[in-house]
């Protein structure tokens, strides 16, 4: 694939303050996470901020965040330049975003003790999914959950808690969280399968334009077809995420 070339007079639409603000979320632990003894923040959202920086030819400053939602609200109020997050209908308003360039599954935790098995079981009155607010997997829920409740919590550690201390039946979340948690300590297990595909992609204000929103689009297209997306996630130790597909892909 051609390196993508990026006109001068389009940098300012991403840096107006001569830095790129990438909005980080450490909410998701696959996109980014603490560095060694609490260093910067390590990951494939940083990766792809840095390289983007140096694709615009400025620095980069992280904006990081412990919440998906706050990450959200950073780009949206401009407050930062770009972000990393899941796309969502509920997200639209005030942001433009390229296709994603990872896919993650979201599944359900419960007791060991449950009667659940499948996840189509979930949705019955009486149950009570925890999940930590503004998150993907709540915009989602919120829309497709016909019958059990919603326990909104502060981040995911709240959420998988509330299930061991038996304040909800199931808790919604990362697959990978999900499991760490199971392997962490006995009484919980996952679901198999999963109950929706959450598509991270990359936003920008809508104030930047879509002049600007396509020159972006086209940077993550060239970084997933040229592995940059995949040796990041390898190389940060990442498990159950994938590299999505192009976006002129059926698939």
């Amino acid at each position: 694939m051609t390196r993508q070339q990026i006109a001068p007079a389009l940098v300012p639409a991403f840096a107006p303050h001569g830095t790129l603000r990438a909005s980080i979320n450490l909410g998701n632990p696959i996109l980014a996470d603490r560095g060694p003894a609490g260093g910067d923040p390590v990951g494939v959202s940083v990766d792809l901020a840095y390289a983007f920086g140096r694709r615009l030819g400025v620095p980069v400053e992280l904006v990081v965040f412990e919440k998906a939602a706050a990450s959200v609200d950073a780009v949206r109020e401009e407050k930062a330049d770009l972000g990393f997050f899941a796309v969502d209908p509920a997200r639209g308003e005030g942001l433009l975003f390229t296709a994603p360039y990872v896919l993650i599954e979201g599944a359900y935790l419960v007791p060991e003790s449950s009667a659940l098995t499948e996840n189509g079981e979930v949705d019955r009155e009486g149950t009570r999914i925890s999940v930590g607010s503004g998150s993907a997997y709540d915009l989602f829920l919120t829309r497709a959950i016909e019958h059990a409740g919603i326990v909104r919590l502060q981040g995911a550690s709240a959420a998988l808690a509330a299930v061991r201390e038996g304040e909800v039946e199931v808790a919604a979340g990362i697959r990978q969280l999900l499991e760490a948690e199971a392997r962490r300590a006995p009484g919980v297990r996952v679901l198999p399968g999963r109950f929706m595909v959450i598509q991270q992609a990359v936003g920008i204000p809508d104030a930047r334009g879509t002049a600007a929103q396509e020159v972006l689009a086209s940077f993550v297209e060239e970084m997933k077809e040229s592995g940059f997306v995949a040796d990041a996630l390898e190389r940060h130790g990442v498990e159950g995420a994938l590299v999505a597909p192009a976006a002129h892909s059926p698939s």
